[in-house]
């Protein structure tokens, strides 16, 4: 059974998804952008039969409280002093990372504060390399450069049910296969009064993520956390090479193409629950071996 909480973290209210075995291997689920938890509805009862899962919503994000625009500083920095405040709440001493879009430079920010707790990395569209930006991101990347009001409102468009819509959509084969409530439900609660500039500060923020790849690189080199990459190869946004890339500072890491869009799980549930399982059992058991 799945089970929905809310915990205090560093003074948030944070929602968020959890199920399986407490006293089992934890599992922690990081969204992006503009979804929430609820992007990890089919994947977590099949981790939940092996594994703690738990899969917060970030603030701004699903049913987590959007904290007013200007008292919390929304920088992907402190997202993740928000997401480790709640590990440490609900008790995940060590915890293998499961990171998705923005739940990408979160997760891996976690792992640079404290590496022992990070027990293999499991990364789905979750970028830490500049080939793995495609052109899709040239707004963004403009806004970086020269952050004004004008540059600043033409990413508005990132913001309306259409984009939300066509970033499910866009390269997959069946769009039967895609649940509307998905899209429907990030449209609602992306138009939530006062979230259209928390979406923005992020934005602006994200080039932080990017300045950081070089760290973020430099840790999968030292630390060599068993790896995984799955990924949807028809993405708009993080390219192949974004996954490819991790071979290079990690060789033993796995990389597993799937022929869908960035919303991978949308379409390939089934399948990536199945790879994901063989790495984690395989991994954390030889882990538990070791120790």
């Amino acid at each position: 059974m799945v089970r929905y909480h809310t915990a205090e973290a560093a003074g948030h209210k944070v929602f968020y998804r959890e199920a399986g075995n407490r006293s089992a291997p934890a599992v922690l689920l990081l969204h992006g952008f503009p979804t929430s938890s609820h992007i990890f509805r089919n994947l977590i009862p099949r981790l939940a039969e092996h594994y703690r899962v738990v899969a917060p919503d970030l603030p701004g994000f699903g049913f987590s409280l959007a904290p007013e625009h200007g008292p919390f500083r929304h920088t992907f920095d402190d997202l993740a002093a928000v997401v480790d405040r709640l590990t440490q709440v609900l008790g995940l001493r060590h915890y293998a990372l499961y990171v998705f879009d923005y739940g990408a430079p979160v997760g891996f920010r976690l792992a640079l504060r404290d590496p022992e707790r990070i027990t293999v990395i499991i990364t789905q569209n979750g970028n830490a390399y500049e080939e793995g930006l495609s052109e899709g991101w040239n707004p963004i990347q403009k806004y970086w450069k020269h952050p004004t009001g004008k540059n600043r409102a033409a990413l508005r468009a990132f913001l309306t049910p259409e984009a939300t819509k066509w970033q499910y959509l866009h390269g997959v084969h069946d769009e039967t296969l895609v649940a509307p409530e998905a899209y429907v439900l990030d449209s609602a609660l992306l138009a939530r009064p006062g979230n259209d500039e928390i979406q923005l500060d992020l934005f602006l923020d994200y080039a932080t993520n990017v300045a950081l790849y070089p760290k973020f690189q430099e840790y999968f080199r030292a630390a060599r956390p068993p790896l995984l990459a799955v990924w949807g190869k028809n993405d708009p946004f993080f390219l192949p090479q974004g996954a490819e890339a991790f071979k290079r500072d990690n060789p033993a890491a796995g990389v597993q193409f799937y022929d869908t869009g960035h919303f991978a799980l949308e379409t390939h549930y089934r399948e990536i629950a199945a790879t994901i399982v063989d790495f984690l059992d395989r991994n954390l058991r030889s882990q538990a071996s070791a120790a």
